[in-house]
């Protein structure tokens, strides 16, 4: 026999036998590892492993909190945002409470209607009504009616503007114990091509408590033209409407009362109306009574004291205004201006920025300002800067009421800061 082929022979048996050894601890290590995935806690000695438990359970519990930390800060990424409203499938382009502050009715771009229940604020997940509007309506503006189960909606189309009132039919008790839910909201009452076929920009809506106002709702549109109608919110007649005469519309309010309408436009003066009503509570008349001058430049928004006595407004000449309206208007009294701060906010270079929107505090002494994505909280005595959130939202902002909407499709909750912030 060839002195070679034993060599051979035995270099391949010893090759083999190291091969079977590598593969059989490396499919052992492969069965200790899909077993240590099965079962992560083997029954073994606890003695033994206790000091690699420990020291497991101290990653388990270290990556966790780091990476809920983080979760945390980017959701809540300033102490007085509570809450995000997720679930919109586009951006939201108008929101509004209800009187009780219980409800939430946000406008959507994708529309959809979205009724909120805000029991608790803090709350991980909430409960909403879902209103699909007619199809090809973009919805532009939203307010409650008489109670928080009933809607007015601007909706714009190709056509032109048209207002939608939703509400519920209150179920008998017989239907009450036959149904499991309760029926959706179904449409009141609509008008069509209102405004001339313009767009609406704003709904003010109000319990109507002044004078022999008989407590019925009223609301006011306001298109992106010259003219604001008002409306009656349960039946959806017009009782009303002005024309401000200032080339177009921002913004028209009408105060918590429901005596004044006021409106911000295109030049520097504020036009407020009175709305008179008869004996009977019913709406007589829309008259202008008063005009806030005293600004060098447009007024971008205004809002109403709580007391309805007061109009606080926010220009383009970098300054806010709080106006006296509690005058005998009726013998030629004028408003008075009882404070005037500027706006302290700044860009870059140094140049006051304008406010968007804004909103005040039902006890009237903090007022909400938003400049794009920027949300300011204000002492309405003092005017000082008491917080600010420099990004309250990915996207630029567009509706401030007591919440805050942007096209990021999401809805901010905010608390308010206390007047002893610095």
């Amino acid at each position: 026999m060839d002195p070679v082929v034993p060599i051979v022979i035995v270099s391949i048996v010893f090759g083999a036998v190291i091969a079977l050894a590598f593969f059989g601890s490396y499919f052992r290590k492969r069965k200790s590892e899909i077993q240590s995935i099965a079962d992560p806690e083997p029954h073994s000695d606890p003695k033994k492993h206790s000091k690699p438990v420990q020291t497991q359970n101290k990653k388990s519990h270290s990556r966790p909190h780091s990476h809920a930390s983080n979760k945390e800060q980017n959701k809540r990424h300033h102490p007085l945002d509570v809450n995000t409203l997720k679930g919109h499938g586009d951006s939201v382009t108008g929101l509004c409470f209800s009187s009780d502050g219980r409800s939430l009715a946000t406008a959507c771009a994708d529309g959809v209607i979205r009724v909120f229940k805000l029991d608790d604020a803090s709350r991980k997940s909430f409960k909403f009504l879902r209103i699909n509007l007619p199809a090809g309506g973009h919805p532009t503006a939203i307010t409650f009616s008489d109670d928080a189960s009933s809607i007015v909606v601007a909706s714009q189309t190709l056509s032109g503007c048209s207002l939608y009132m939703y509400g519920e039919e209150k179920p008998t008790i017989s239907e009450t114990k036959q149904q499991s839910k309760l029926p959706l909201p179904e449409i009141k009452w609509e008008h069509r091509k209102v405004h001339d076929k313009r767009g609406i920009l704003t709904l003010s809506g109000t319990t109507a408590s002044y004078g022999s106002a008989d407590g019925s709702t009223v609301i006011a549109s306001c298109s992106e033209g010259t003219d604001i109608i008002l409306w009656h919110g349960k039946t959806g007649k017009m009782l009303g409407n002005v024309d401000t005469n200032q080339l177009k519309n921002n913004m028209a309010a009408v105060s918590p009362n429901g005596c004044f309408i006021a409106a911000a436009a295109f030049t520097a003066d504020v036009k407020v109306w009175e709305i008179v009503y008869a004996k009977d509570g019913s709406v007589k008349e829309v008259s202008r009574v008063m005009q806030l001058k005293g600004h060098k430049s447009a007024v971008t928004w205004l809002c109403f004291a709580p007391n309805s006595e007061q109009i606080i407004t926010a220009s383009k000449d970098g300054s806010l205004r709080i106006w006296n309206i509690n005058v005998r208007y009726h013998l030629d009294e004028d408003p008075k201006t009882l404070k005037v701060f500027p706006i302290p906010l700044h860009d870059s270079t140094g140049a006051t920025l304008q406010y968007d929107r804004l909103s005040i505090s039902p006890d009237g002494r903090l007022l909400a300002v938003t400049h794009g994505s920027t949300l300011q909280w204000l002492s309405v005595e003092t005017g000082r800067v008491l917080d600010t959130a420099d990004r309250a939202h990915d996207g630029n902002k567009q509706v401030l009421v007591l919440a805050t909407a942007s096209v990021d499709k999401k809805v901010k909750l905010w608390t308010a800061p206390s007047l002893n912030s610095s």
